[in-house]
């Protein structure tokens, strides 16, 4: 399949890329940060965002979505790191979308997903528990009492956890941390007793939370999936997350790779443009090559998930390491090339590179998609 975006696609690409600069651009991440809203992102702008098909775009048109796939959620994500849009796409119609289409049951379905597609519900994926993505070191618990379970243990860098209706918790009901088997997926209403949670923000001023579950009780429909095989589910989940915030790199890493190209072409010093000299021609030639293969390694791993869901998870890793080191790369440069003002928090370059870091950390970083990718090859 050629790693180009079709007519459709493209003109998906123009109408978000107009829509945020004009709704979402960053004046609008530093209007949420500087005021300190309590809530992180703009209801109002979510429920255009809705009004557009974007909330239900890997929901089915059964269930009153836009039946899209990941490619086009990809074109939406890079444009949310083009503007640095702050937003519950990523947690809420992506990640809780794609968790419920694939492994909910018929009741489970019909109860959620018409109401994420219309903008409705948020929701939030509770995995992790340490400073690191570690999946399979989880070590809350899960255990049977009565027709339901009791959980037990807590979550950290729950993306949008703050703001959401519904959680998917990950929690052991077999096994020891470090395991595959013996992990199950829960839906649990965060309003349930015994649930605790406290917002995060990051270090980009976007949403997070730490979660606490204290014996709260759920009953048995309250599983997503099967009892202890919820490790294949999480797989994929997450899988349509590092895809999903690969895409959001590049994006911030051709903004700020934009910026500069237009700073350097008006930034005069002895005489003449910055831009002309080799020295950083070299550097910018070498910038615009790694996000060039970033993004071909982006693309092709969100084609994989469209075409062969089950065999995407090679792809997914190479494009989120590779988002990774290049958006890092670029807002690295980016900082160096405008020189001190870079540095200033009223330059909007900073931003770029705080979210270029913590977009490097969520669902694991290249470190950890290298190693997934050598115990995948034995090496």
């Amino acid at each position: 399949m050629p790693l180009l975006l079709t007519d459709e696609q493209s003109m998906l690409r123009e109408s978000v890329r107009g829509f945020l600069g004009q709704h979402g651009p960053v004046a609008h991440l530093r209007q949420m940060r500087d005021t300190r809203d309590a809530t992180g992102f703009s209801r109002e702008l979510w429920a255009r965002f809705a009004d557009m098909g974007f909330a239900g775009l890997l929901v089915s048109e059964s269930f009153g979505g836009s039946g899209l796939g990941h490619v086009e959620a990809g074109v939406v994500m890079e444009e949310i790191g083009r503007n640095l849009t702050p937003s519950p796409f990523l947690a809420t119609a992506l990640i809780a979308a794609s968790a419920l289409g694939r492994a909910g049951t018929a009741d489970q379905k019909a109860a959620h997903l018409p109401a994420i597609a219309t903008g409705k519900r948020l929701a939030a994926l509770a995995v992790d528990e340490g400073p690191k993505h570690r999946p399979l070191a989880i070590e809350m618990t899960a255990k049977r009492r009565g027709n339901g379970f009791v959980l037990d243990g807590s979550k950290a860098m729950v993306m949008d956890g703050h703001m959401a209706d519904l959680m998917i918790v990950a929690a052991r009901t077999s096994g020891t941390p470090g395991v595959r088997g013996g992990l199950t997926l829960f839906l649990v209403d965060p309003k349930t007793q015994g649930v605790d949670i406290e917002r995060t923000v990051m270090v980009d001023a976007h949403n997070a939370a730490r979660v606490t579950f204290r014996d709260v009780s759920v009953d048995a429909d309250a599983v997503l999936g099967d009892v202890d095989n919820g490790s294949e589910i999480l797989d994929g989940v997450l899988n349509v997350g590092r895809a999903a915030m690969a895409a959001e790199l590049i994006g911030v890493g051709e903004e700020a790779f934009g910026r500069t190209m237009t700073f350097l072409k008006e930034r005069t010093q002895f005489g003449k443009t910055i831009g002309q000299f080799q020295a950083l021609q070299h550097r910018s030639a070498h910038l615009y090559s790694e996000l060039e293969i970033t993004r071909s390694a982006v693309l092709k791993a969100l084609q994989m998930l469209d075409m062969d869901f089950a065999k995407a998870g090679p792809y997914v890793a190479i494009a989120k390491a590779r988002a990774g080191k290049s958006s890092t790369l670029a807002v690295q440069e980016a900082v160096q090339m405008h020189g001190g003002m870079g540095m200033t928090d009223a330059f909007d370059i900073g931003l770029f590179m705080k979210r270029a870091r913590v977009g490097q950390e969520v669902f694991g970083d290249a470190n950890f998609h290298a190693a997934e990718l050598a115990r995948a090859k034995s090496y």
